[in-house]
């Protein structure tokens, strides 16, 4: 089996766990965490272009796993994260990981985070290093091994 379609598989049952965890962890913390890693993990490579921008957005739409949310108000919170990458991107960036570190209080919160911005990294089918460099600085700001994602 090819390393594309393990990650293919991978995403699906990482999805399906998600889903449930999602539930339990309703709030506003995780949900501000969550489009925090969203934009983080769009701008991995230093910058975020339309196409990353819309692809994410699509996403947080319509996936299961973040219905428990408002849809809308998901959005909103991640095109402004977004726009604070795009006005000052080193402290947009620090800004944003402080939003997801206030979920370090909370590992299970803090873990399902994580396995949301792989989630959104292997989206597309390229978990490429910039993607997997973002999420090991995610994993540092929450006191977690990245190694626990295989990064």
């Amino acid at each position: 089996m090819g390393f594309l379609s393990k990650l293919k598989e991978s995403a699906i049952e990482l999805q399906g766990q998600l889903v449930t965890q999602v539930k339990q962890f309703q709030n506003k913390n995780f949900a501000d965490a969550t489009m925090a890693v969203c934009a983080l993990v769009s701008a991995a490579d230093g910058n975020i272009d339309t196409t990353e921008r819309k692809k994410t957005a699509t996403f947080i739409s319509s996936n299961d796993m973040l219905a428990v949310f408002d849809v809308s108000q998901l959005q909103q919170s991640f095109n402004t994260y977004c726009d604070k990458l795009v006005k000052d991107f080193d402290f947009g960036k620090i800004d944003l990981l402080q939003i997801v570190g206030k979920l370090k209080k909370t590992p299970p919160q803090a873990r399902a985070a994580i396995q949301v911005a792989v989630l959104i990294a292997g989206a597309d089918g390229n978990f490429d290093d910039n993607e997997k460099n973002v999420i090991r600085e995610i994993c540092r700001s929450l006191d977690i091994d990245p190694k626990e994602f295989d990064l």
